[in-house]
């Protein structure tokens, strides 16, 4: 399922499965280095309930940490041209550890696609291609309607791979796409 950006006066609740309905059912896990991915990790948290989301640094994460949920978001910066954000060179090494088998996961990813227009957000395409070489069940998708980059290696058949955001010049939008994207994925993460 791949989503848009446009608001609706219609909400769906979000209903947990009853084997899983004394914990939080989604693993938010960021990486940071200015704060931004840190914010938006923290509004995805309050849009999906802070009950039903835990939330990690991933300086800090074990494979356990991540192994205990069955849907699990990722959270990535793209540094210069391409670079993913410092914290997740060392994450990948945990990620290795964690058999992903009937988990669902998404990404979301930052970047500035005025100045990086051809790069934007590159570093959740890397993570995607890292991930789906191993199997795992991605979801979350975006439409590339909304936003004016010119290049991406999170682009795949012409949607995004994950929830983008630019925080340098497009901060006035993330609420919002945070708050559609987690609609979306509430269909997603059954």
């Amino acid at each position: 399922m791949v989503c848009g950006f446009r608001i609706t006066g219609s909400r769906r609740d979000f209903k947990y499965g009853n084997d899983l309905k004394n914990m939080a059912n989604i693993g938010i896990f960021y990486g940071s280095t200015t704060g931004n991915t840190e914010k938006v990790a923290n509004l995805i948290q309050q849009a999906f309930g802070e009950d039903n989301a835990g939330i990690y640094n991933v300086d800090i994460t074990e494979p356990e940490d991540i192994q205990k949920y069955p849907w699990i978001i990722f959270g990535v910066s793209t540094w210069g041209v391409s670079d993913l954000q410092d914290d997740f060179e060392d994450f990948l090494e945990v990620l290795e550890k964690v058999d992903f088998s009937g988990k669902k996961v998404a990404l979301f990813g930052l970047g500035d696609q005025s100045t990086y227009t051809d790069s934007f957000v590159d570093a959740m395409g890397i993570l995607y291609e890292w991930l789906k070489k191993r199997g795992v069940k991605i979801v979350g998708f975006v439409s590339r309607k909304g936003y004016s980059f010119t290049g991406s290696m999170a682009l795949v058949k012409g949607n995004l791979v994950g929830l983008a955001i630019d925080e340098e010049f497009e901060s006035d939008l993330t609420g919002e796409r945070v708050k559609f994207w987690v609609e979306e994925l509430k269909k997603e993460f059954v």
